[in-house]
């Protein structure tokens, strides 16, 4: 994969971020899709199940009318840096309005929002149907008191933090922070022997078509309603490379889109090949993305 190009002003953090990401990424999406020659696209994301479903269907499809395109990982906060800055030209990983709304408060004036990819997605608290809690309200000792994380940053980390000072009764609780590959293992593990656990769940999820899972009621509202996936770009895009401005202000899919493309991928399908089979299945869609633009 070509490495994101970051220009001299980003942070030093910001760097070895980016170069920790980018050596864990051998992913190339090249593929000879098209005759035609547009140039690069950069595409950040946050390695979220669900945004590596959608960047990479996103991918495939730019380099389906000529581009050529890098995909970058990086730490959520970075991410929003990246495109905001124009180190990155787009991502399609903006959940708003609650969960990235700290990073839209200090990115979004230097930023285009082309509006939701994606309608109805949510974030909370998420337990196996098994258990008989309803309510955060109603927690006690269940789990251990203990709320099993995705990456420290993220934005449901940030409201799993909020409602432990919003609810009294998860005072003497902790949040363990790890990644989302670590979340959905102990998940797993847990459903498999029928053990308590209360994660920091979101949907989309492929989790949800696998397991009977339920989101605990949030009375004190600190997770927020319902959310909209946004997609984003940097200024200036749509006059440079006014192809993949159009695809990118047309992407718009469902729950069931995404999730059978994150399920494939977590049946074992590479990720690039779960977007080109959910592609394939879905050729009027992309058209719909793709209209008027010659490949």
């Amino acid at each position: 994969m070509k490495k994101l190009k970051w220009m001299p002003a980003a942070t030093a953090m910001s760097a070895v971020l980016l170069l920790a990401a980018c050596g864990n990424d051998s992913t190339d999406t090249k593929d000879a899709t098209s005759s035609k020659d547009l140039g690069s696209i950069d595409l950040a994301y946050v390695e979220w199940d669900s945004e590596v479903a959608s960047t990479y269907v996103v991918a495939e499809v730019l380099e389906s009318v000529g581009y050529d395109v890098d995909i970058t990982p990086l730490d959520n906060a970075i991410m929003w840096e990246a495109v905001s800055k124009g180190e990155a030209d787009a991502m399609v990983s903006g959940w708003l309005p609650a969960t990235h709304a700290a990073q839209f408060e200090k990115y979004g004036a230097d930023i285009a929002d082309l509006g939701p990819n994606l309608k109805g997605a949510k974030i909370g608290f998420v337990v196996p149907e098994y258990m008989e809690v309803t309510s955060i309200a109603d927690l006690s000792t269940e789990a251990s008191s203990t709320i099993t994380g995705i990456e420290a940053g993220a934005g449901v980390v940030a409201a799993a933090e909020r409602a432990l000072e919003a609810y009294p009764n998860l005072a003497s609780w902790s949040l363990q922070t790890s990644s989302s590959g670590a979340m959905t293992v102990a998940l797993e593990q847990a459903i498999k022997n029928e053990e308590e656990i209360i994660v920091t769940g979101w949907s989309p999820h492929w989790k949800f078509a696998n397991y009977d899972l339920k989101y605990l009621e949030d009375p004190e509202g600190v997770f927020g309603g319902e959310e909209n996936i946004h997609t984003f770009v940097r200024p200036n895009l749509e006059q440079e490379s006014p192809d993949a401005f159009k695809i990118l202000d047309a992407f718009e899919w469902t729950t069931e889109d995404i999730e059978e493309v994150m399920l494939d991928i977590y049946s074992g399908t590479k990720p690039k090949e779960a977007a080109q089979k959910w592609i394939e299945s879905n050729e009027d869609r992309v058209n719909n993305w793709t209209e008027g633009i010659e490949k």
